[in-house]
């Protein structure tokens, strides 16, 4: 994919974790450039829903802007470059704050599977805690090299990790598959929470979840059309 259809879609990711309700104000959403892969592309600080082409700066993977042109960059995009410095197979980056996932990151029940949709959660999903890299101070923000280092580091070669108190992040393949993994953990995690009330709960085995994942990999195009729909229809 070219430069510029890439940057299409990215703002058209930005507009669908908004509208699905992954992100408000807050969050962002990245991809690695398609000719350099010692760089990504990301919007300038701003709320998702109101990306345009014109606001995605180019980094490198120190987290500098390689043509800033003035514009604000947000100030975690460290999470985005030190993924993409240690995970190769990683092509696009999420991070938000998604209100039904939250919890799981500040107790001690983890966030499984229990849908076809979320094979994804399959084994243990990582918790960062900031305190153990940034002491018992911190704004909770991923703010600095060090901090996406340490991050990095708990996201291991998970495609999903929490955030303690804080939100999380979802890493895949490409756009489609992040916005996917995004948006359905976040309904993985409702449903869990909704579930626990009624008793105990049957997850995916790790064979289930291999192959629930495999089977949506294959089908990503479709939610990804109906959520730009809804993007369009919400726009008019």
């Amino acid at each position: 994919m070219n430069e510029r259809d890439l940057i299409e879609d990215l703002v058209t990711a930005n507009h669908i974790l908004y509208n699905e309700g992954v992100v408000d104000g807050f969050g962002h959403v990245s991809v690695r450039h398609p000719a350099r892969p010692d760089r990504f592309l990301l919007s300038r600080s701003i709320a998702p829903g109101n990306v345009k082409a014109e606001d995605i700066m180019e980094f490198d993977l120190d987290g500098n802007a390689v043509d800033a042109r003035g514009r604000k960059p947000y100030l975690e995009r460290f999470i985005h470059s030190e993924v993409y410095r240690v995970r190769g197979d990683v092509q696009s980056v999420v991070h938000n704050h998604s209100p039904a996932v939250i919890p799981f990151g500040v107790t001690n029940t983890p966030l499984r599977p229990l849908s076809h949709m979320s094979g994804f959660l399959a084994g243990n999903v990582p918790n960062f805690e900031i305190r153990d890299a940034g002491g018992p101070a911190t704004d909770m923000l991923i703010r600095t090299p060090q901090l996406g280092v340490a991050f990095a580091r708990t996201l291991g070669g998970a495609a999903f990790a929490l955030m303690r108190g804080h939100g999380a992040v979802a890493v895949g393949d490409s756009i489609k598959q992040v916005v996917y993994r995004a948006i359905y953990a976040e309904m993985n995690a409702r449903l869990q929470s909704e579930a626990l009330r009624l008793g105990d709960i049957n997850f995916l085995n790790d064979a289930e979840a291999a192959g629930a994942d495999a089977a949506n990999y294959a089908n990503m195009d479709r939610p990804w059309e109906l959520w730009k729909m809804r993007v369009r229809k919400n726009a008019v």
